[in-house]
């Protein structure tokens, strides 16, 4: 479910992706539910493709958006982005402890919180392991 959640760069917000098209990908706002398309010079992320930095490594964002969902018993977070940084990271911190406090800036905290609030406001809040595709071949 998550990997069909895309960040557009240059837009605001998270865009489930409808269709492919010639050149482009057909994309609707979380937000409003508006249809734009994604063009090849927009950089687009599915959120199945990100991490975050810990010090072992990196998690899967979906691996910390359950960890948030746990920890708020599936509501939106008690800080905003609004709320000071400190405040953000502090929470953050009880989400995942093990971070990597360096390499995780105040604006990928903000971000989260952003992002994890939208998918649980719009009801996309299926952060299971995607399923590995079968291979065909055997």
């Amino acid at each position: 479910m998550i990997e069909r959640i895309l960040a557009i760069s240059g837009k605001p917000g998270l865009y489930r992706l409808v269709s492919r098209g010639k050149n482009m990908l057909i994309c609707e706002s979380l937000a409003d539910g508006r249809r734009c398309p994604a063009l090849q010079r927009d950089k687009v992320l599915s959120l199945g493709d990100i991490a975050m930095y810990t010090v072992d490594g990196e998690l899967p964002l979906n691996t910390v958006f359950a960890k948030a969902k746990a920890l708020t018993g599936g509501k939106i977070a008690p800080v905003s982005t609004k709320d000071p940084a400190d405040a953000q990271r502090a929470w953050f911190a009880e989400v995942m402890p093990e971070y990597d406090a360096d390499r995780v800036h105040a604006g990928d905290i903000k971000k989260f919180i952003q992002w994890y609030n939208l998918l649980v406001e719009t009801g996309n809040d299926d952060f299971s392991e995607p399923k590995p595709a079968e291979n065909a071949a055997e």
